[in-house]
């Protein structure tokens, strides 16, 4: 073990490095799920917020409580009642919703308490604020139903949670919130994350689920996770799907994540609860776990045009100059240049790469990829790279390649393996450059 161990854990610590960085000073909203809370996942969960805590990150913790409202009411011989997805708050409720609550944020603060040796929360000093930072209004009668003391947000007080954070404090909240005359609502979760979200500006919206992320076959549960989503794409899936009436019906939280982005939240997260350390995974590492919705609207990510052609040429010919990419003849170029994503923003490119597919061999090519340097190592390059891998799958290919004389260890870091250049395909072998003595690297899909 003393062997492996530093070859394993230099190179992961290396690889996480970026993600401390960026995400140092950034302000995080976290909801937690009460069937998280029930399944025993709480210790582990509240390590790994100190460990985004220690990192600098900005917390705002938001806890749900519907299996231990549900269990309060069964020891009361009370039912349960939903509709349209929510829970209909009567006297009784609302008094089991409040002994929850209080019995939760007990608990929280206890395990944000411990201290315990040889764990993340060794010598850890984490201050929990909470407070009446929400004021609500009622649901009231929808289609007939009266949903009595269930509420929505009405206001968050996003300055003094601001303060709060800012002092290095992680704000705690239920979902309670107050009318100005002082009456109590029960609301969600859900809803009190996304709108403490918005109200922040937050850098991410994080909810910690019982489903593992939106399958990327919509008819097939067990699917594959779908790991991004564009906010358009998002919108769209959301407009297919049947109003939903539990947790695990797709659109449940993705809805709150397509509302925060739309209001300038720029990542909203579907994580699942039951993998240990989902949260950790999600971010600090390049693929993550869950669905990501990311809203592109601040740095377009699109394919190319014919008007974008002077500014790919433009971005790409000091690295051609210094023997970083191959020469492209201007004439091909454009002949291509649908073949292109692009990253721009008021108009400048300062991101391109290309795929050239092969389809005889199922696999694809992605060449020109290249980042300018007044922006490298804000993780553009990682975003082009993910489009181009879903451009490559939407065109029925099994991997993609590149080849490279210098960038070799950014691209192992992020899933490609090298192989012997007798792999290409026939038809780019002919064309393979043997003087030049590139690596060539692949990446299943």
């Amino acid at each position: 073990m003393s062997l492996v161990f530093p070859h394993t854990f230099i190179p992961w610590f290396r690889a996480v490095a970026p993600y401390i960085h960026a995400y140092r000073g950034k302000t995080f909203v976290v909801g937690l799920a009460g069937e998280a809370i029930a399944a025993g996942k709480l210790n582990n969960f509240v390590q790994d917020l100190a460990i985004l805590h220690a990192m600098g990150i900005k917390l705002v913790l938001v806890h749900g409580f519907r299996p231990q409202v549900n269990e309060q009411l069964a020891a009361k011989g009370h039912a349960s009642r939903y509709s349209h997805g929510l829970r209909i708050t009567d006297e009784v409720t609302l008094d089991c919703a409040q002994e929850a609550a209080g019995q939760l944020r007990f608990e929280i603060e206890a395990a944000f308490s411990q201290g315990l040796p040889n764990t993340p929360m060794a010598n850890a000093t984490v201050r929990v604020v909470s407070g009446n930072f929400l004021t609500a209004r009622p649901v009231g009668i929808v289609d007939g139903v009266d949903f009595m003391h269930s509420g929505v947000v009405r206001r968050v007080d996003g300055p003094t949670i601001r303060r709060a954070i800012d002092i290095g404090a992680l704000v705690l909240l239920s979902p309670f919130g107050f009318s100005p005359t002082g009456e109590a609502f029960n609301l969600t979760m859900e809803d009190v994350a996304t709108a403490t979200a918005i109200a922040l500006q937050a850098d991410k919206l994080l909810f910690m689920t019982e489903i593992p992320g939106i399958a990327e076959d919509r008819s097939d549960p067990d699917s594959a996770i779908d790991t991004e989503l564009a906010l358009a794409d998002a919108k769209r899936l959301l407009a297919q799907l049947p109003p939903p009436a539990q947790p695990t019906d797709t659109a449940f939280y993705l809805q709150h994540c397509v509302k925060a982005c739309e209001a300038g939240v720029e990542r909203s997260h579907i994580l699942p609860f039951s993998v240990d350390g989902a949260i950790l995974q999600e971010v600090f590492t390049h693929d993550g776990i869950g669905t990501m919705v990311v809203d592109e609207k601040l740095e377009s990510l699109h394919e190319a045009t014919a008007d974008d052609v002077g500014g790919i040429i433009q971005l790409i010919e000091p690295f051609e100059r210094d023997g970083t990419l191959v020469r492209r003849e201007r004439t091909e170029i454009e002949r291509d240049v649908a073949n292109y994503t692009i990253i721009e923003h008021d108009g400048v490119i300062f991101g391109c790469a290309a795929l050239y597919p092969y389809p005889e061999a199922r696999t694809g090519e992605m060449a020109a990829l290249t980042i300018s340097p007044q922006v490298q190592g804000q993780g553009d390059g990682e975003r082009i790279l993910k489009r181009i891998e879903q451009r490559a799958k939407a065109a029925g290919l099994d991997s993609i390649f590149v080849l490279t004389t210098r960038t070799m260890h950014w691209f192992i870091k992020r899933g490609f393996v090298q192989v012997d250049p007798d792999w290409l395909p026939e038809a780019r072998k002919r064309k393979y450059n043997w003087d030049r003595r590139s690596q060539v690297l692949v990446k299943k899909l």
